[in-house]
């Protein structure tokens, strides 16, 4: 009879808890907005259009941006391809 019955629980038991893998689907997407202080300015110092000529022949300035720290950050095209460029305001090249 002790068989019978703890037999019966073992059933019972193992019917009741039934684990099943939970799929999480929930996607999260994050993003990460830098701020910086640039404001975009009309023209550059003659010393930055002189060292990005020297580094870079056949640069074309396309849009250019200054700092609080006179820090300039230039979008340029050589050779078909757009990159940035940080400089100071005397054209010495920024590595950022």
């Amino acid at each position: 009879m002790k068989k019978l019955i703890l037999s019966a629980a073992i059933l019972l038991g193992g019917l009741s808890m039934q684990a099943k893998n939970v799929d999480v689907t929930s996607s999260m997407v994050q993003t990460v907005n830098v701020q910086d202080d640039y404001k975009e300015v009309d023209a550059v110092p003659a010393a930055i259009k002189t060292s990005l000529d020297n580094a870079y022949p056949g640069v074309k300035l396309d849009k250019a941006y200054v700092n609080s720290k006179k820090e300039y950050k230039i979008e340029v095209t050589v050779r078909g391809e757009k990159s940035v460029v940080y400089t100071d305001v005397s054209g010495n090249i920024i590595k950022k």
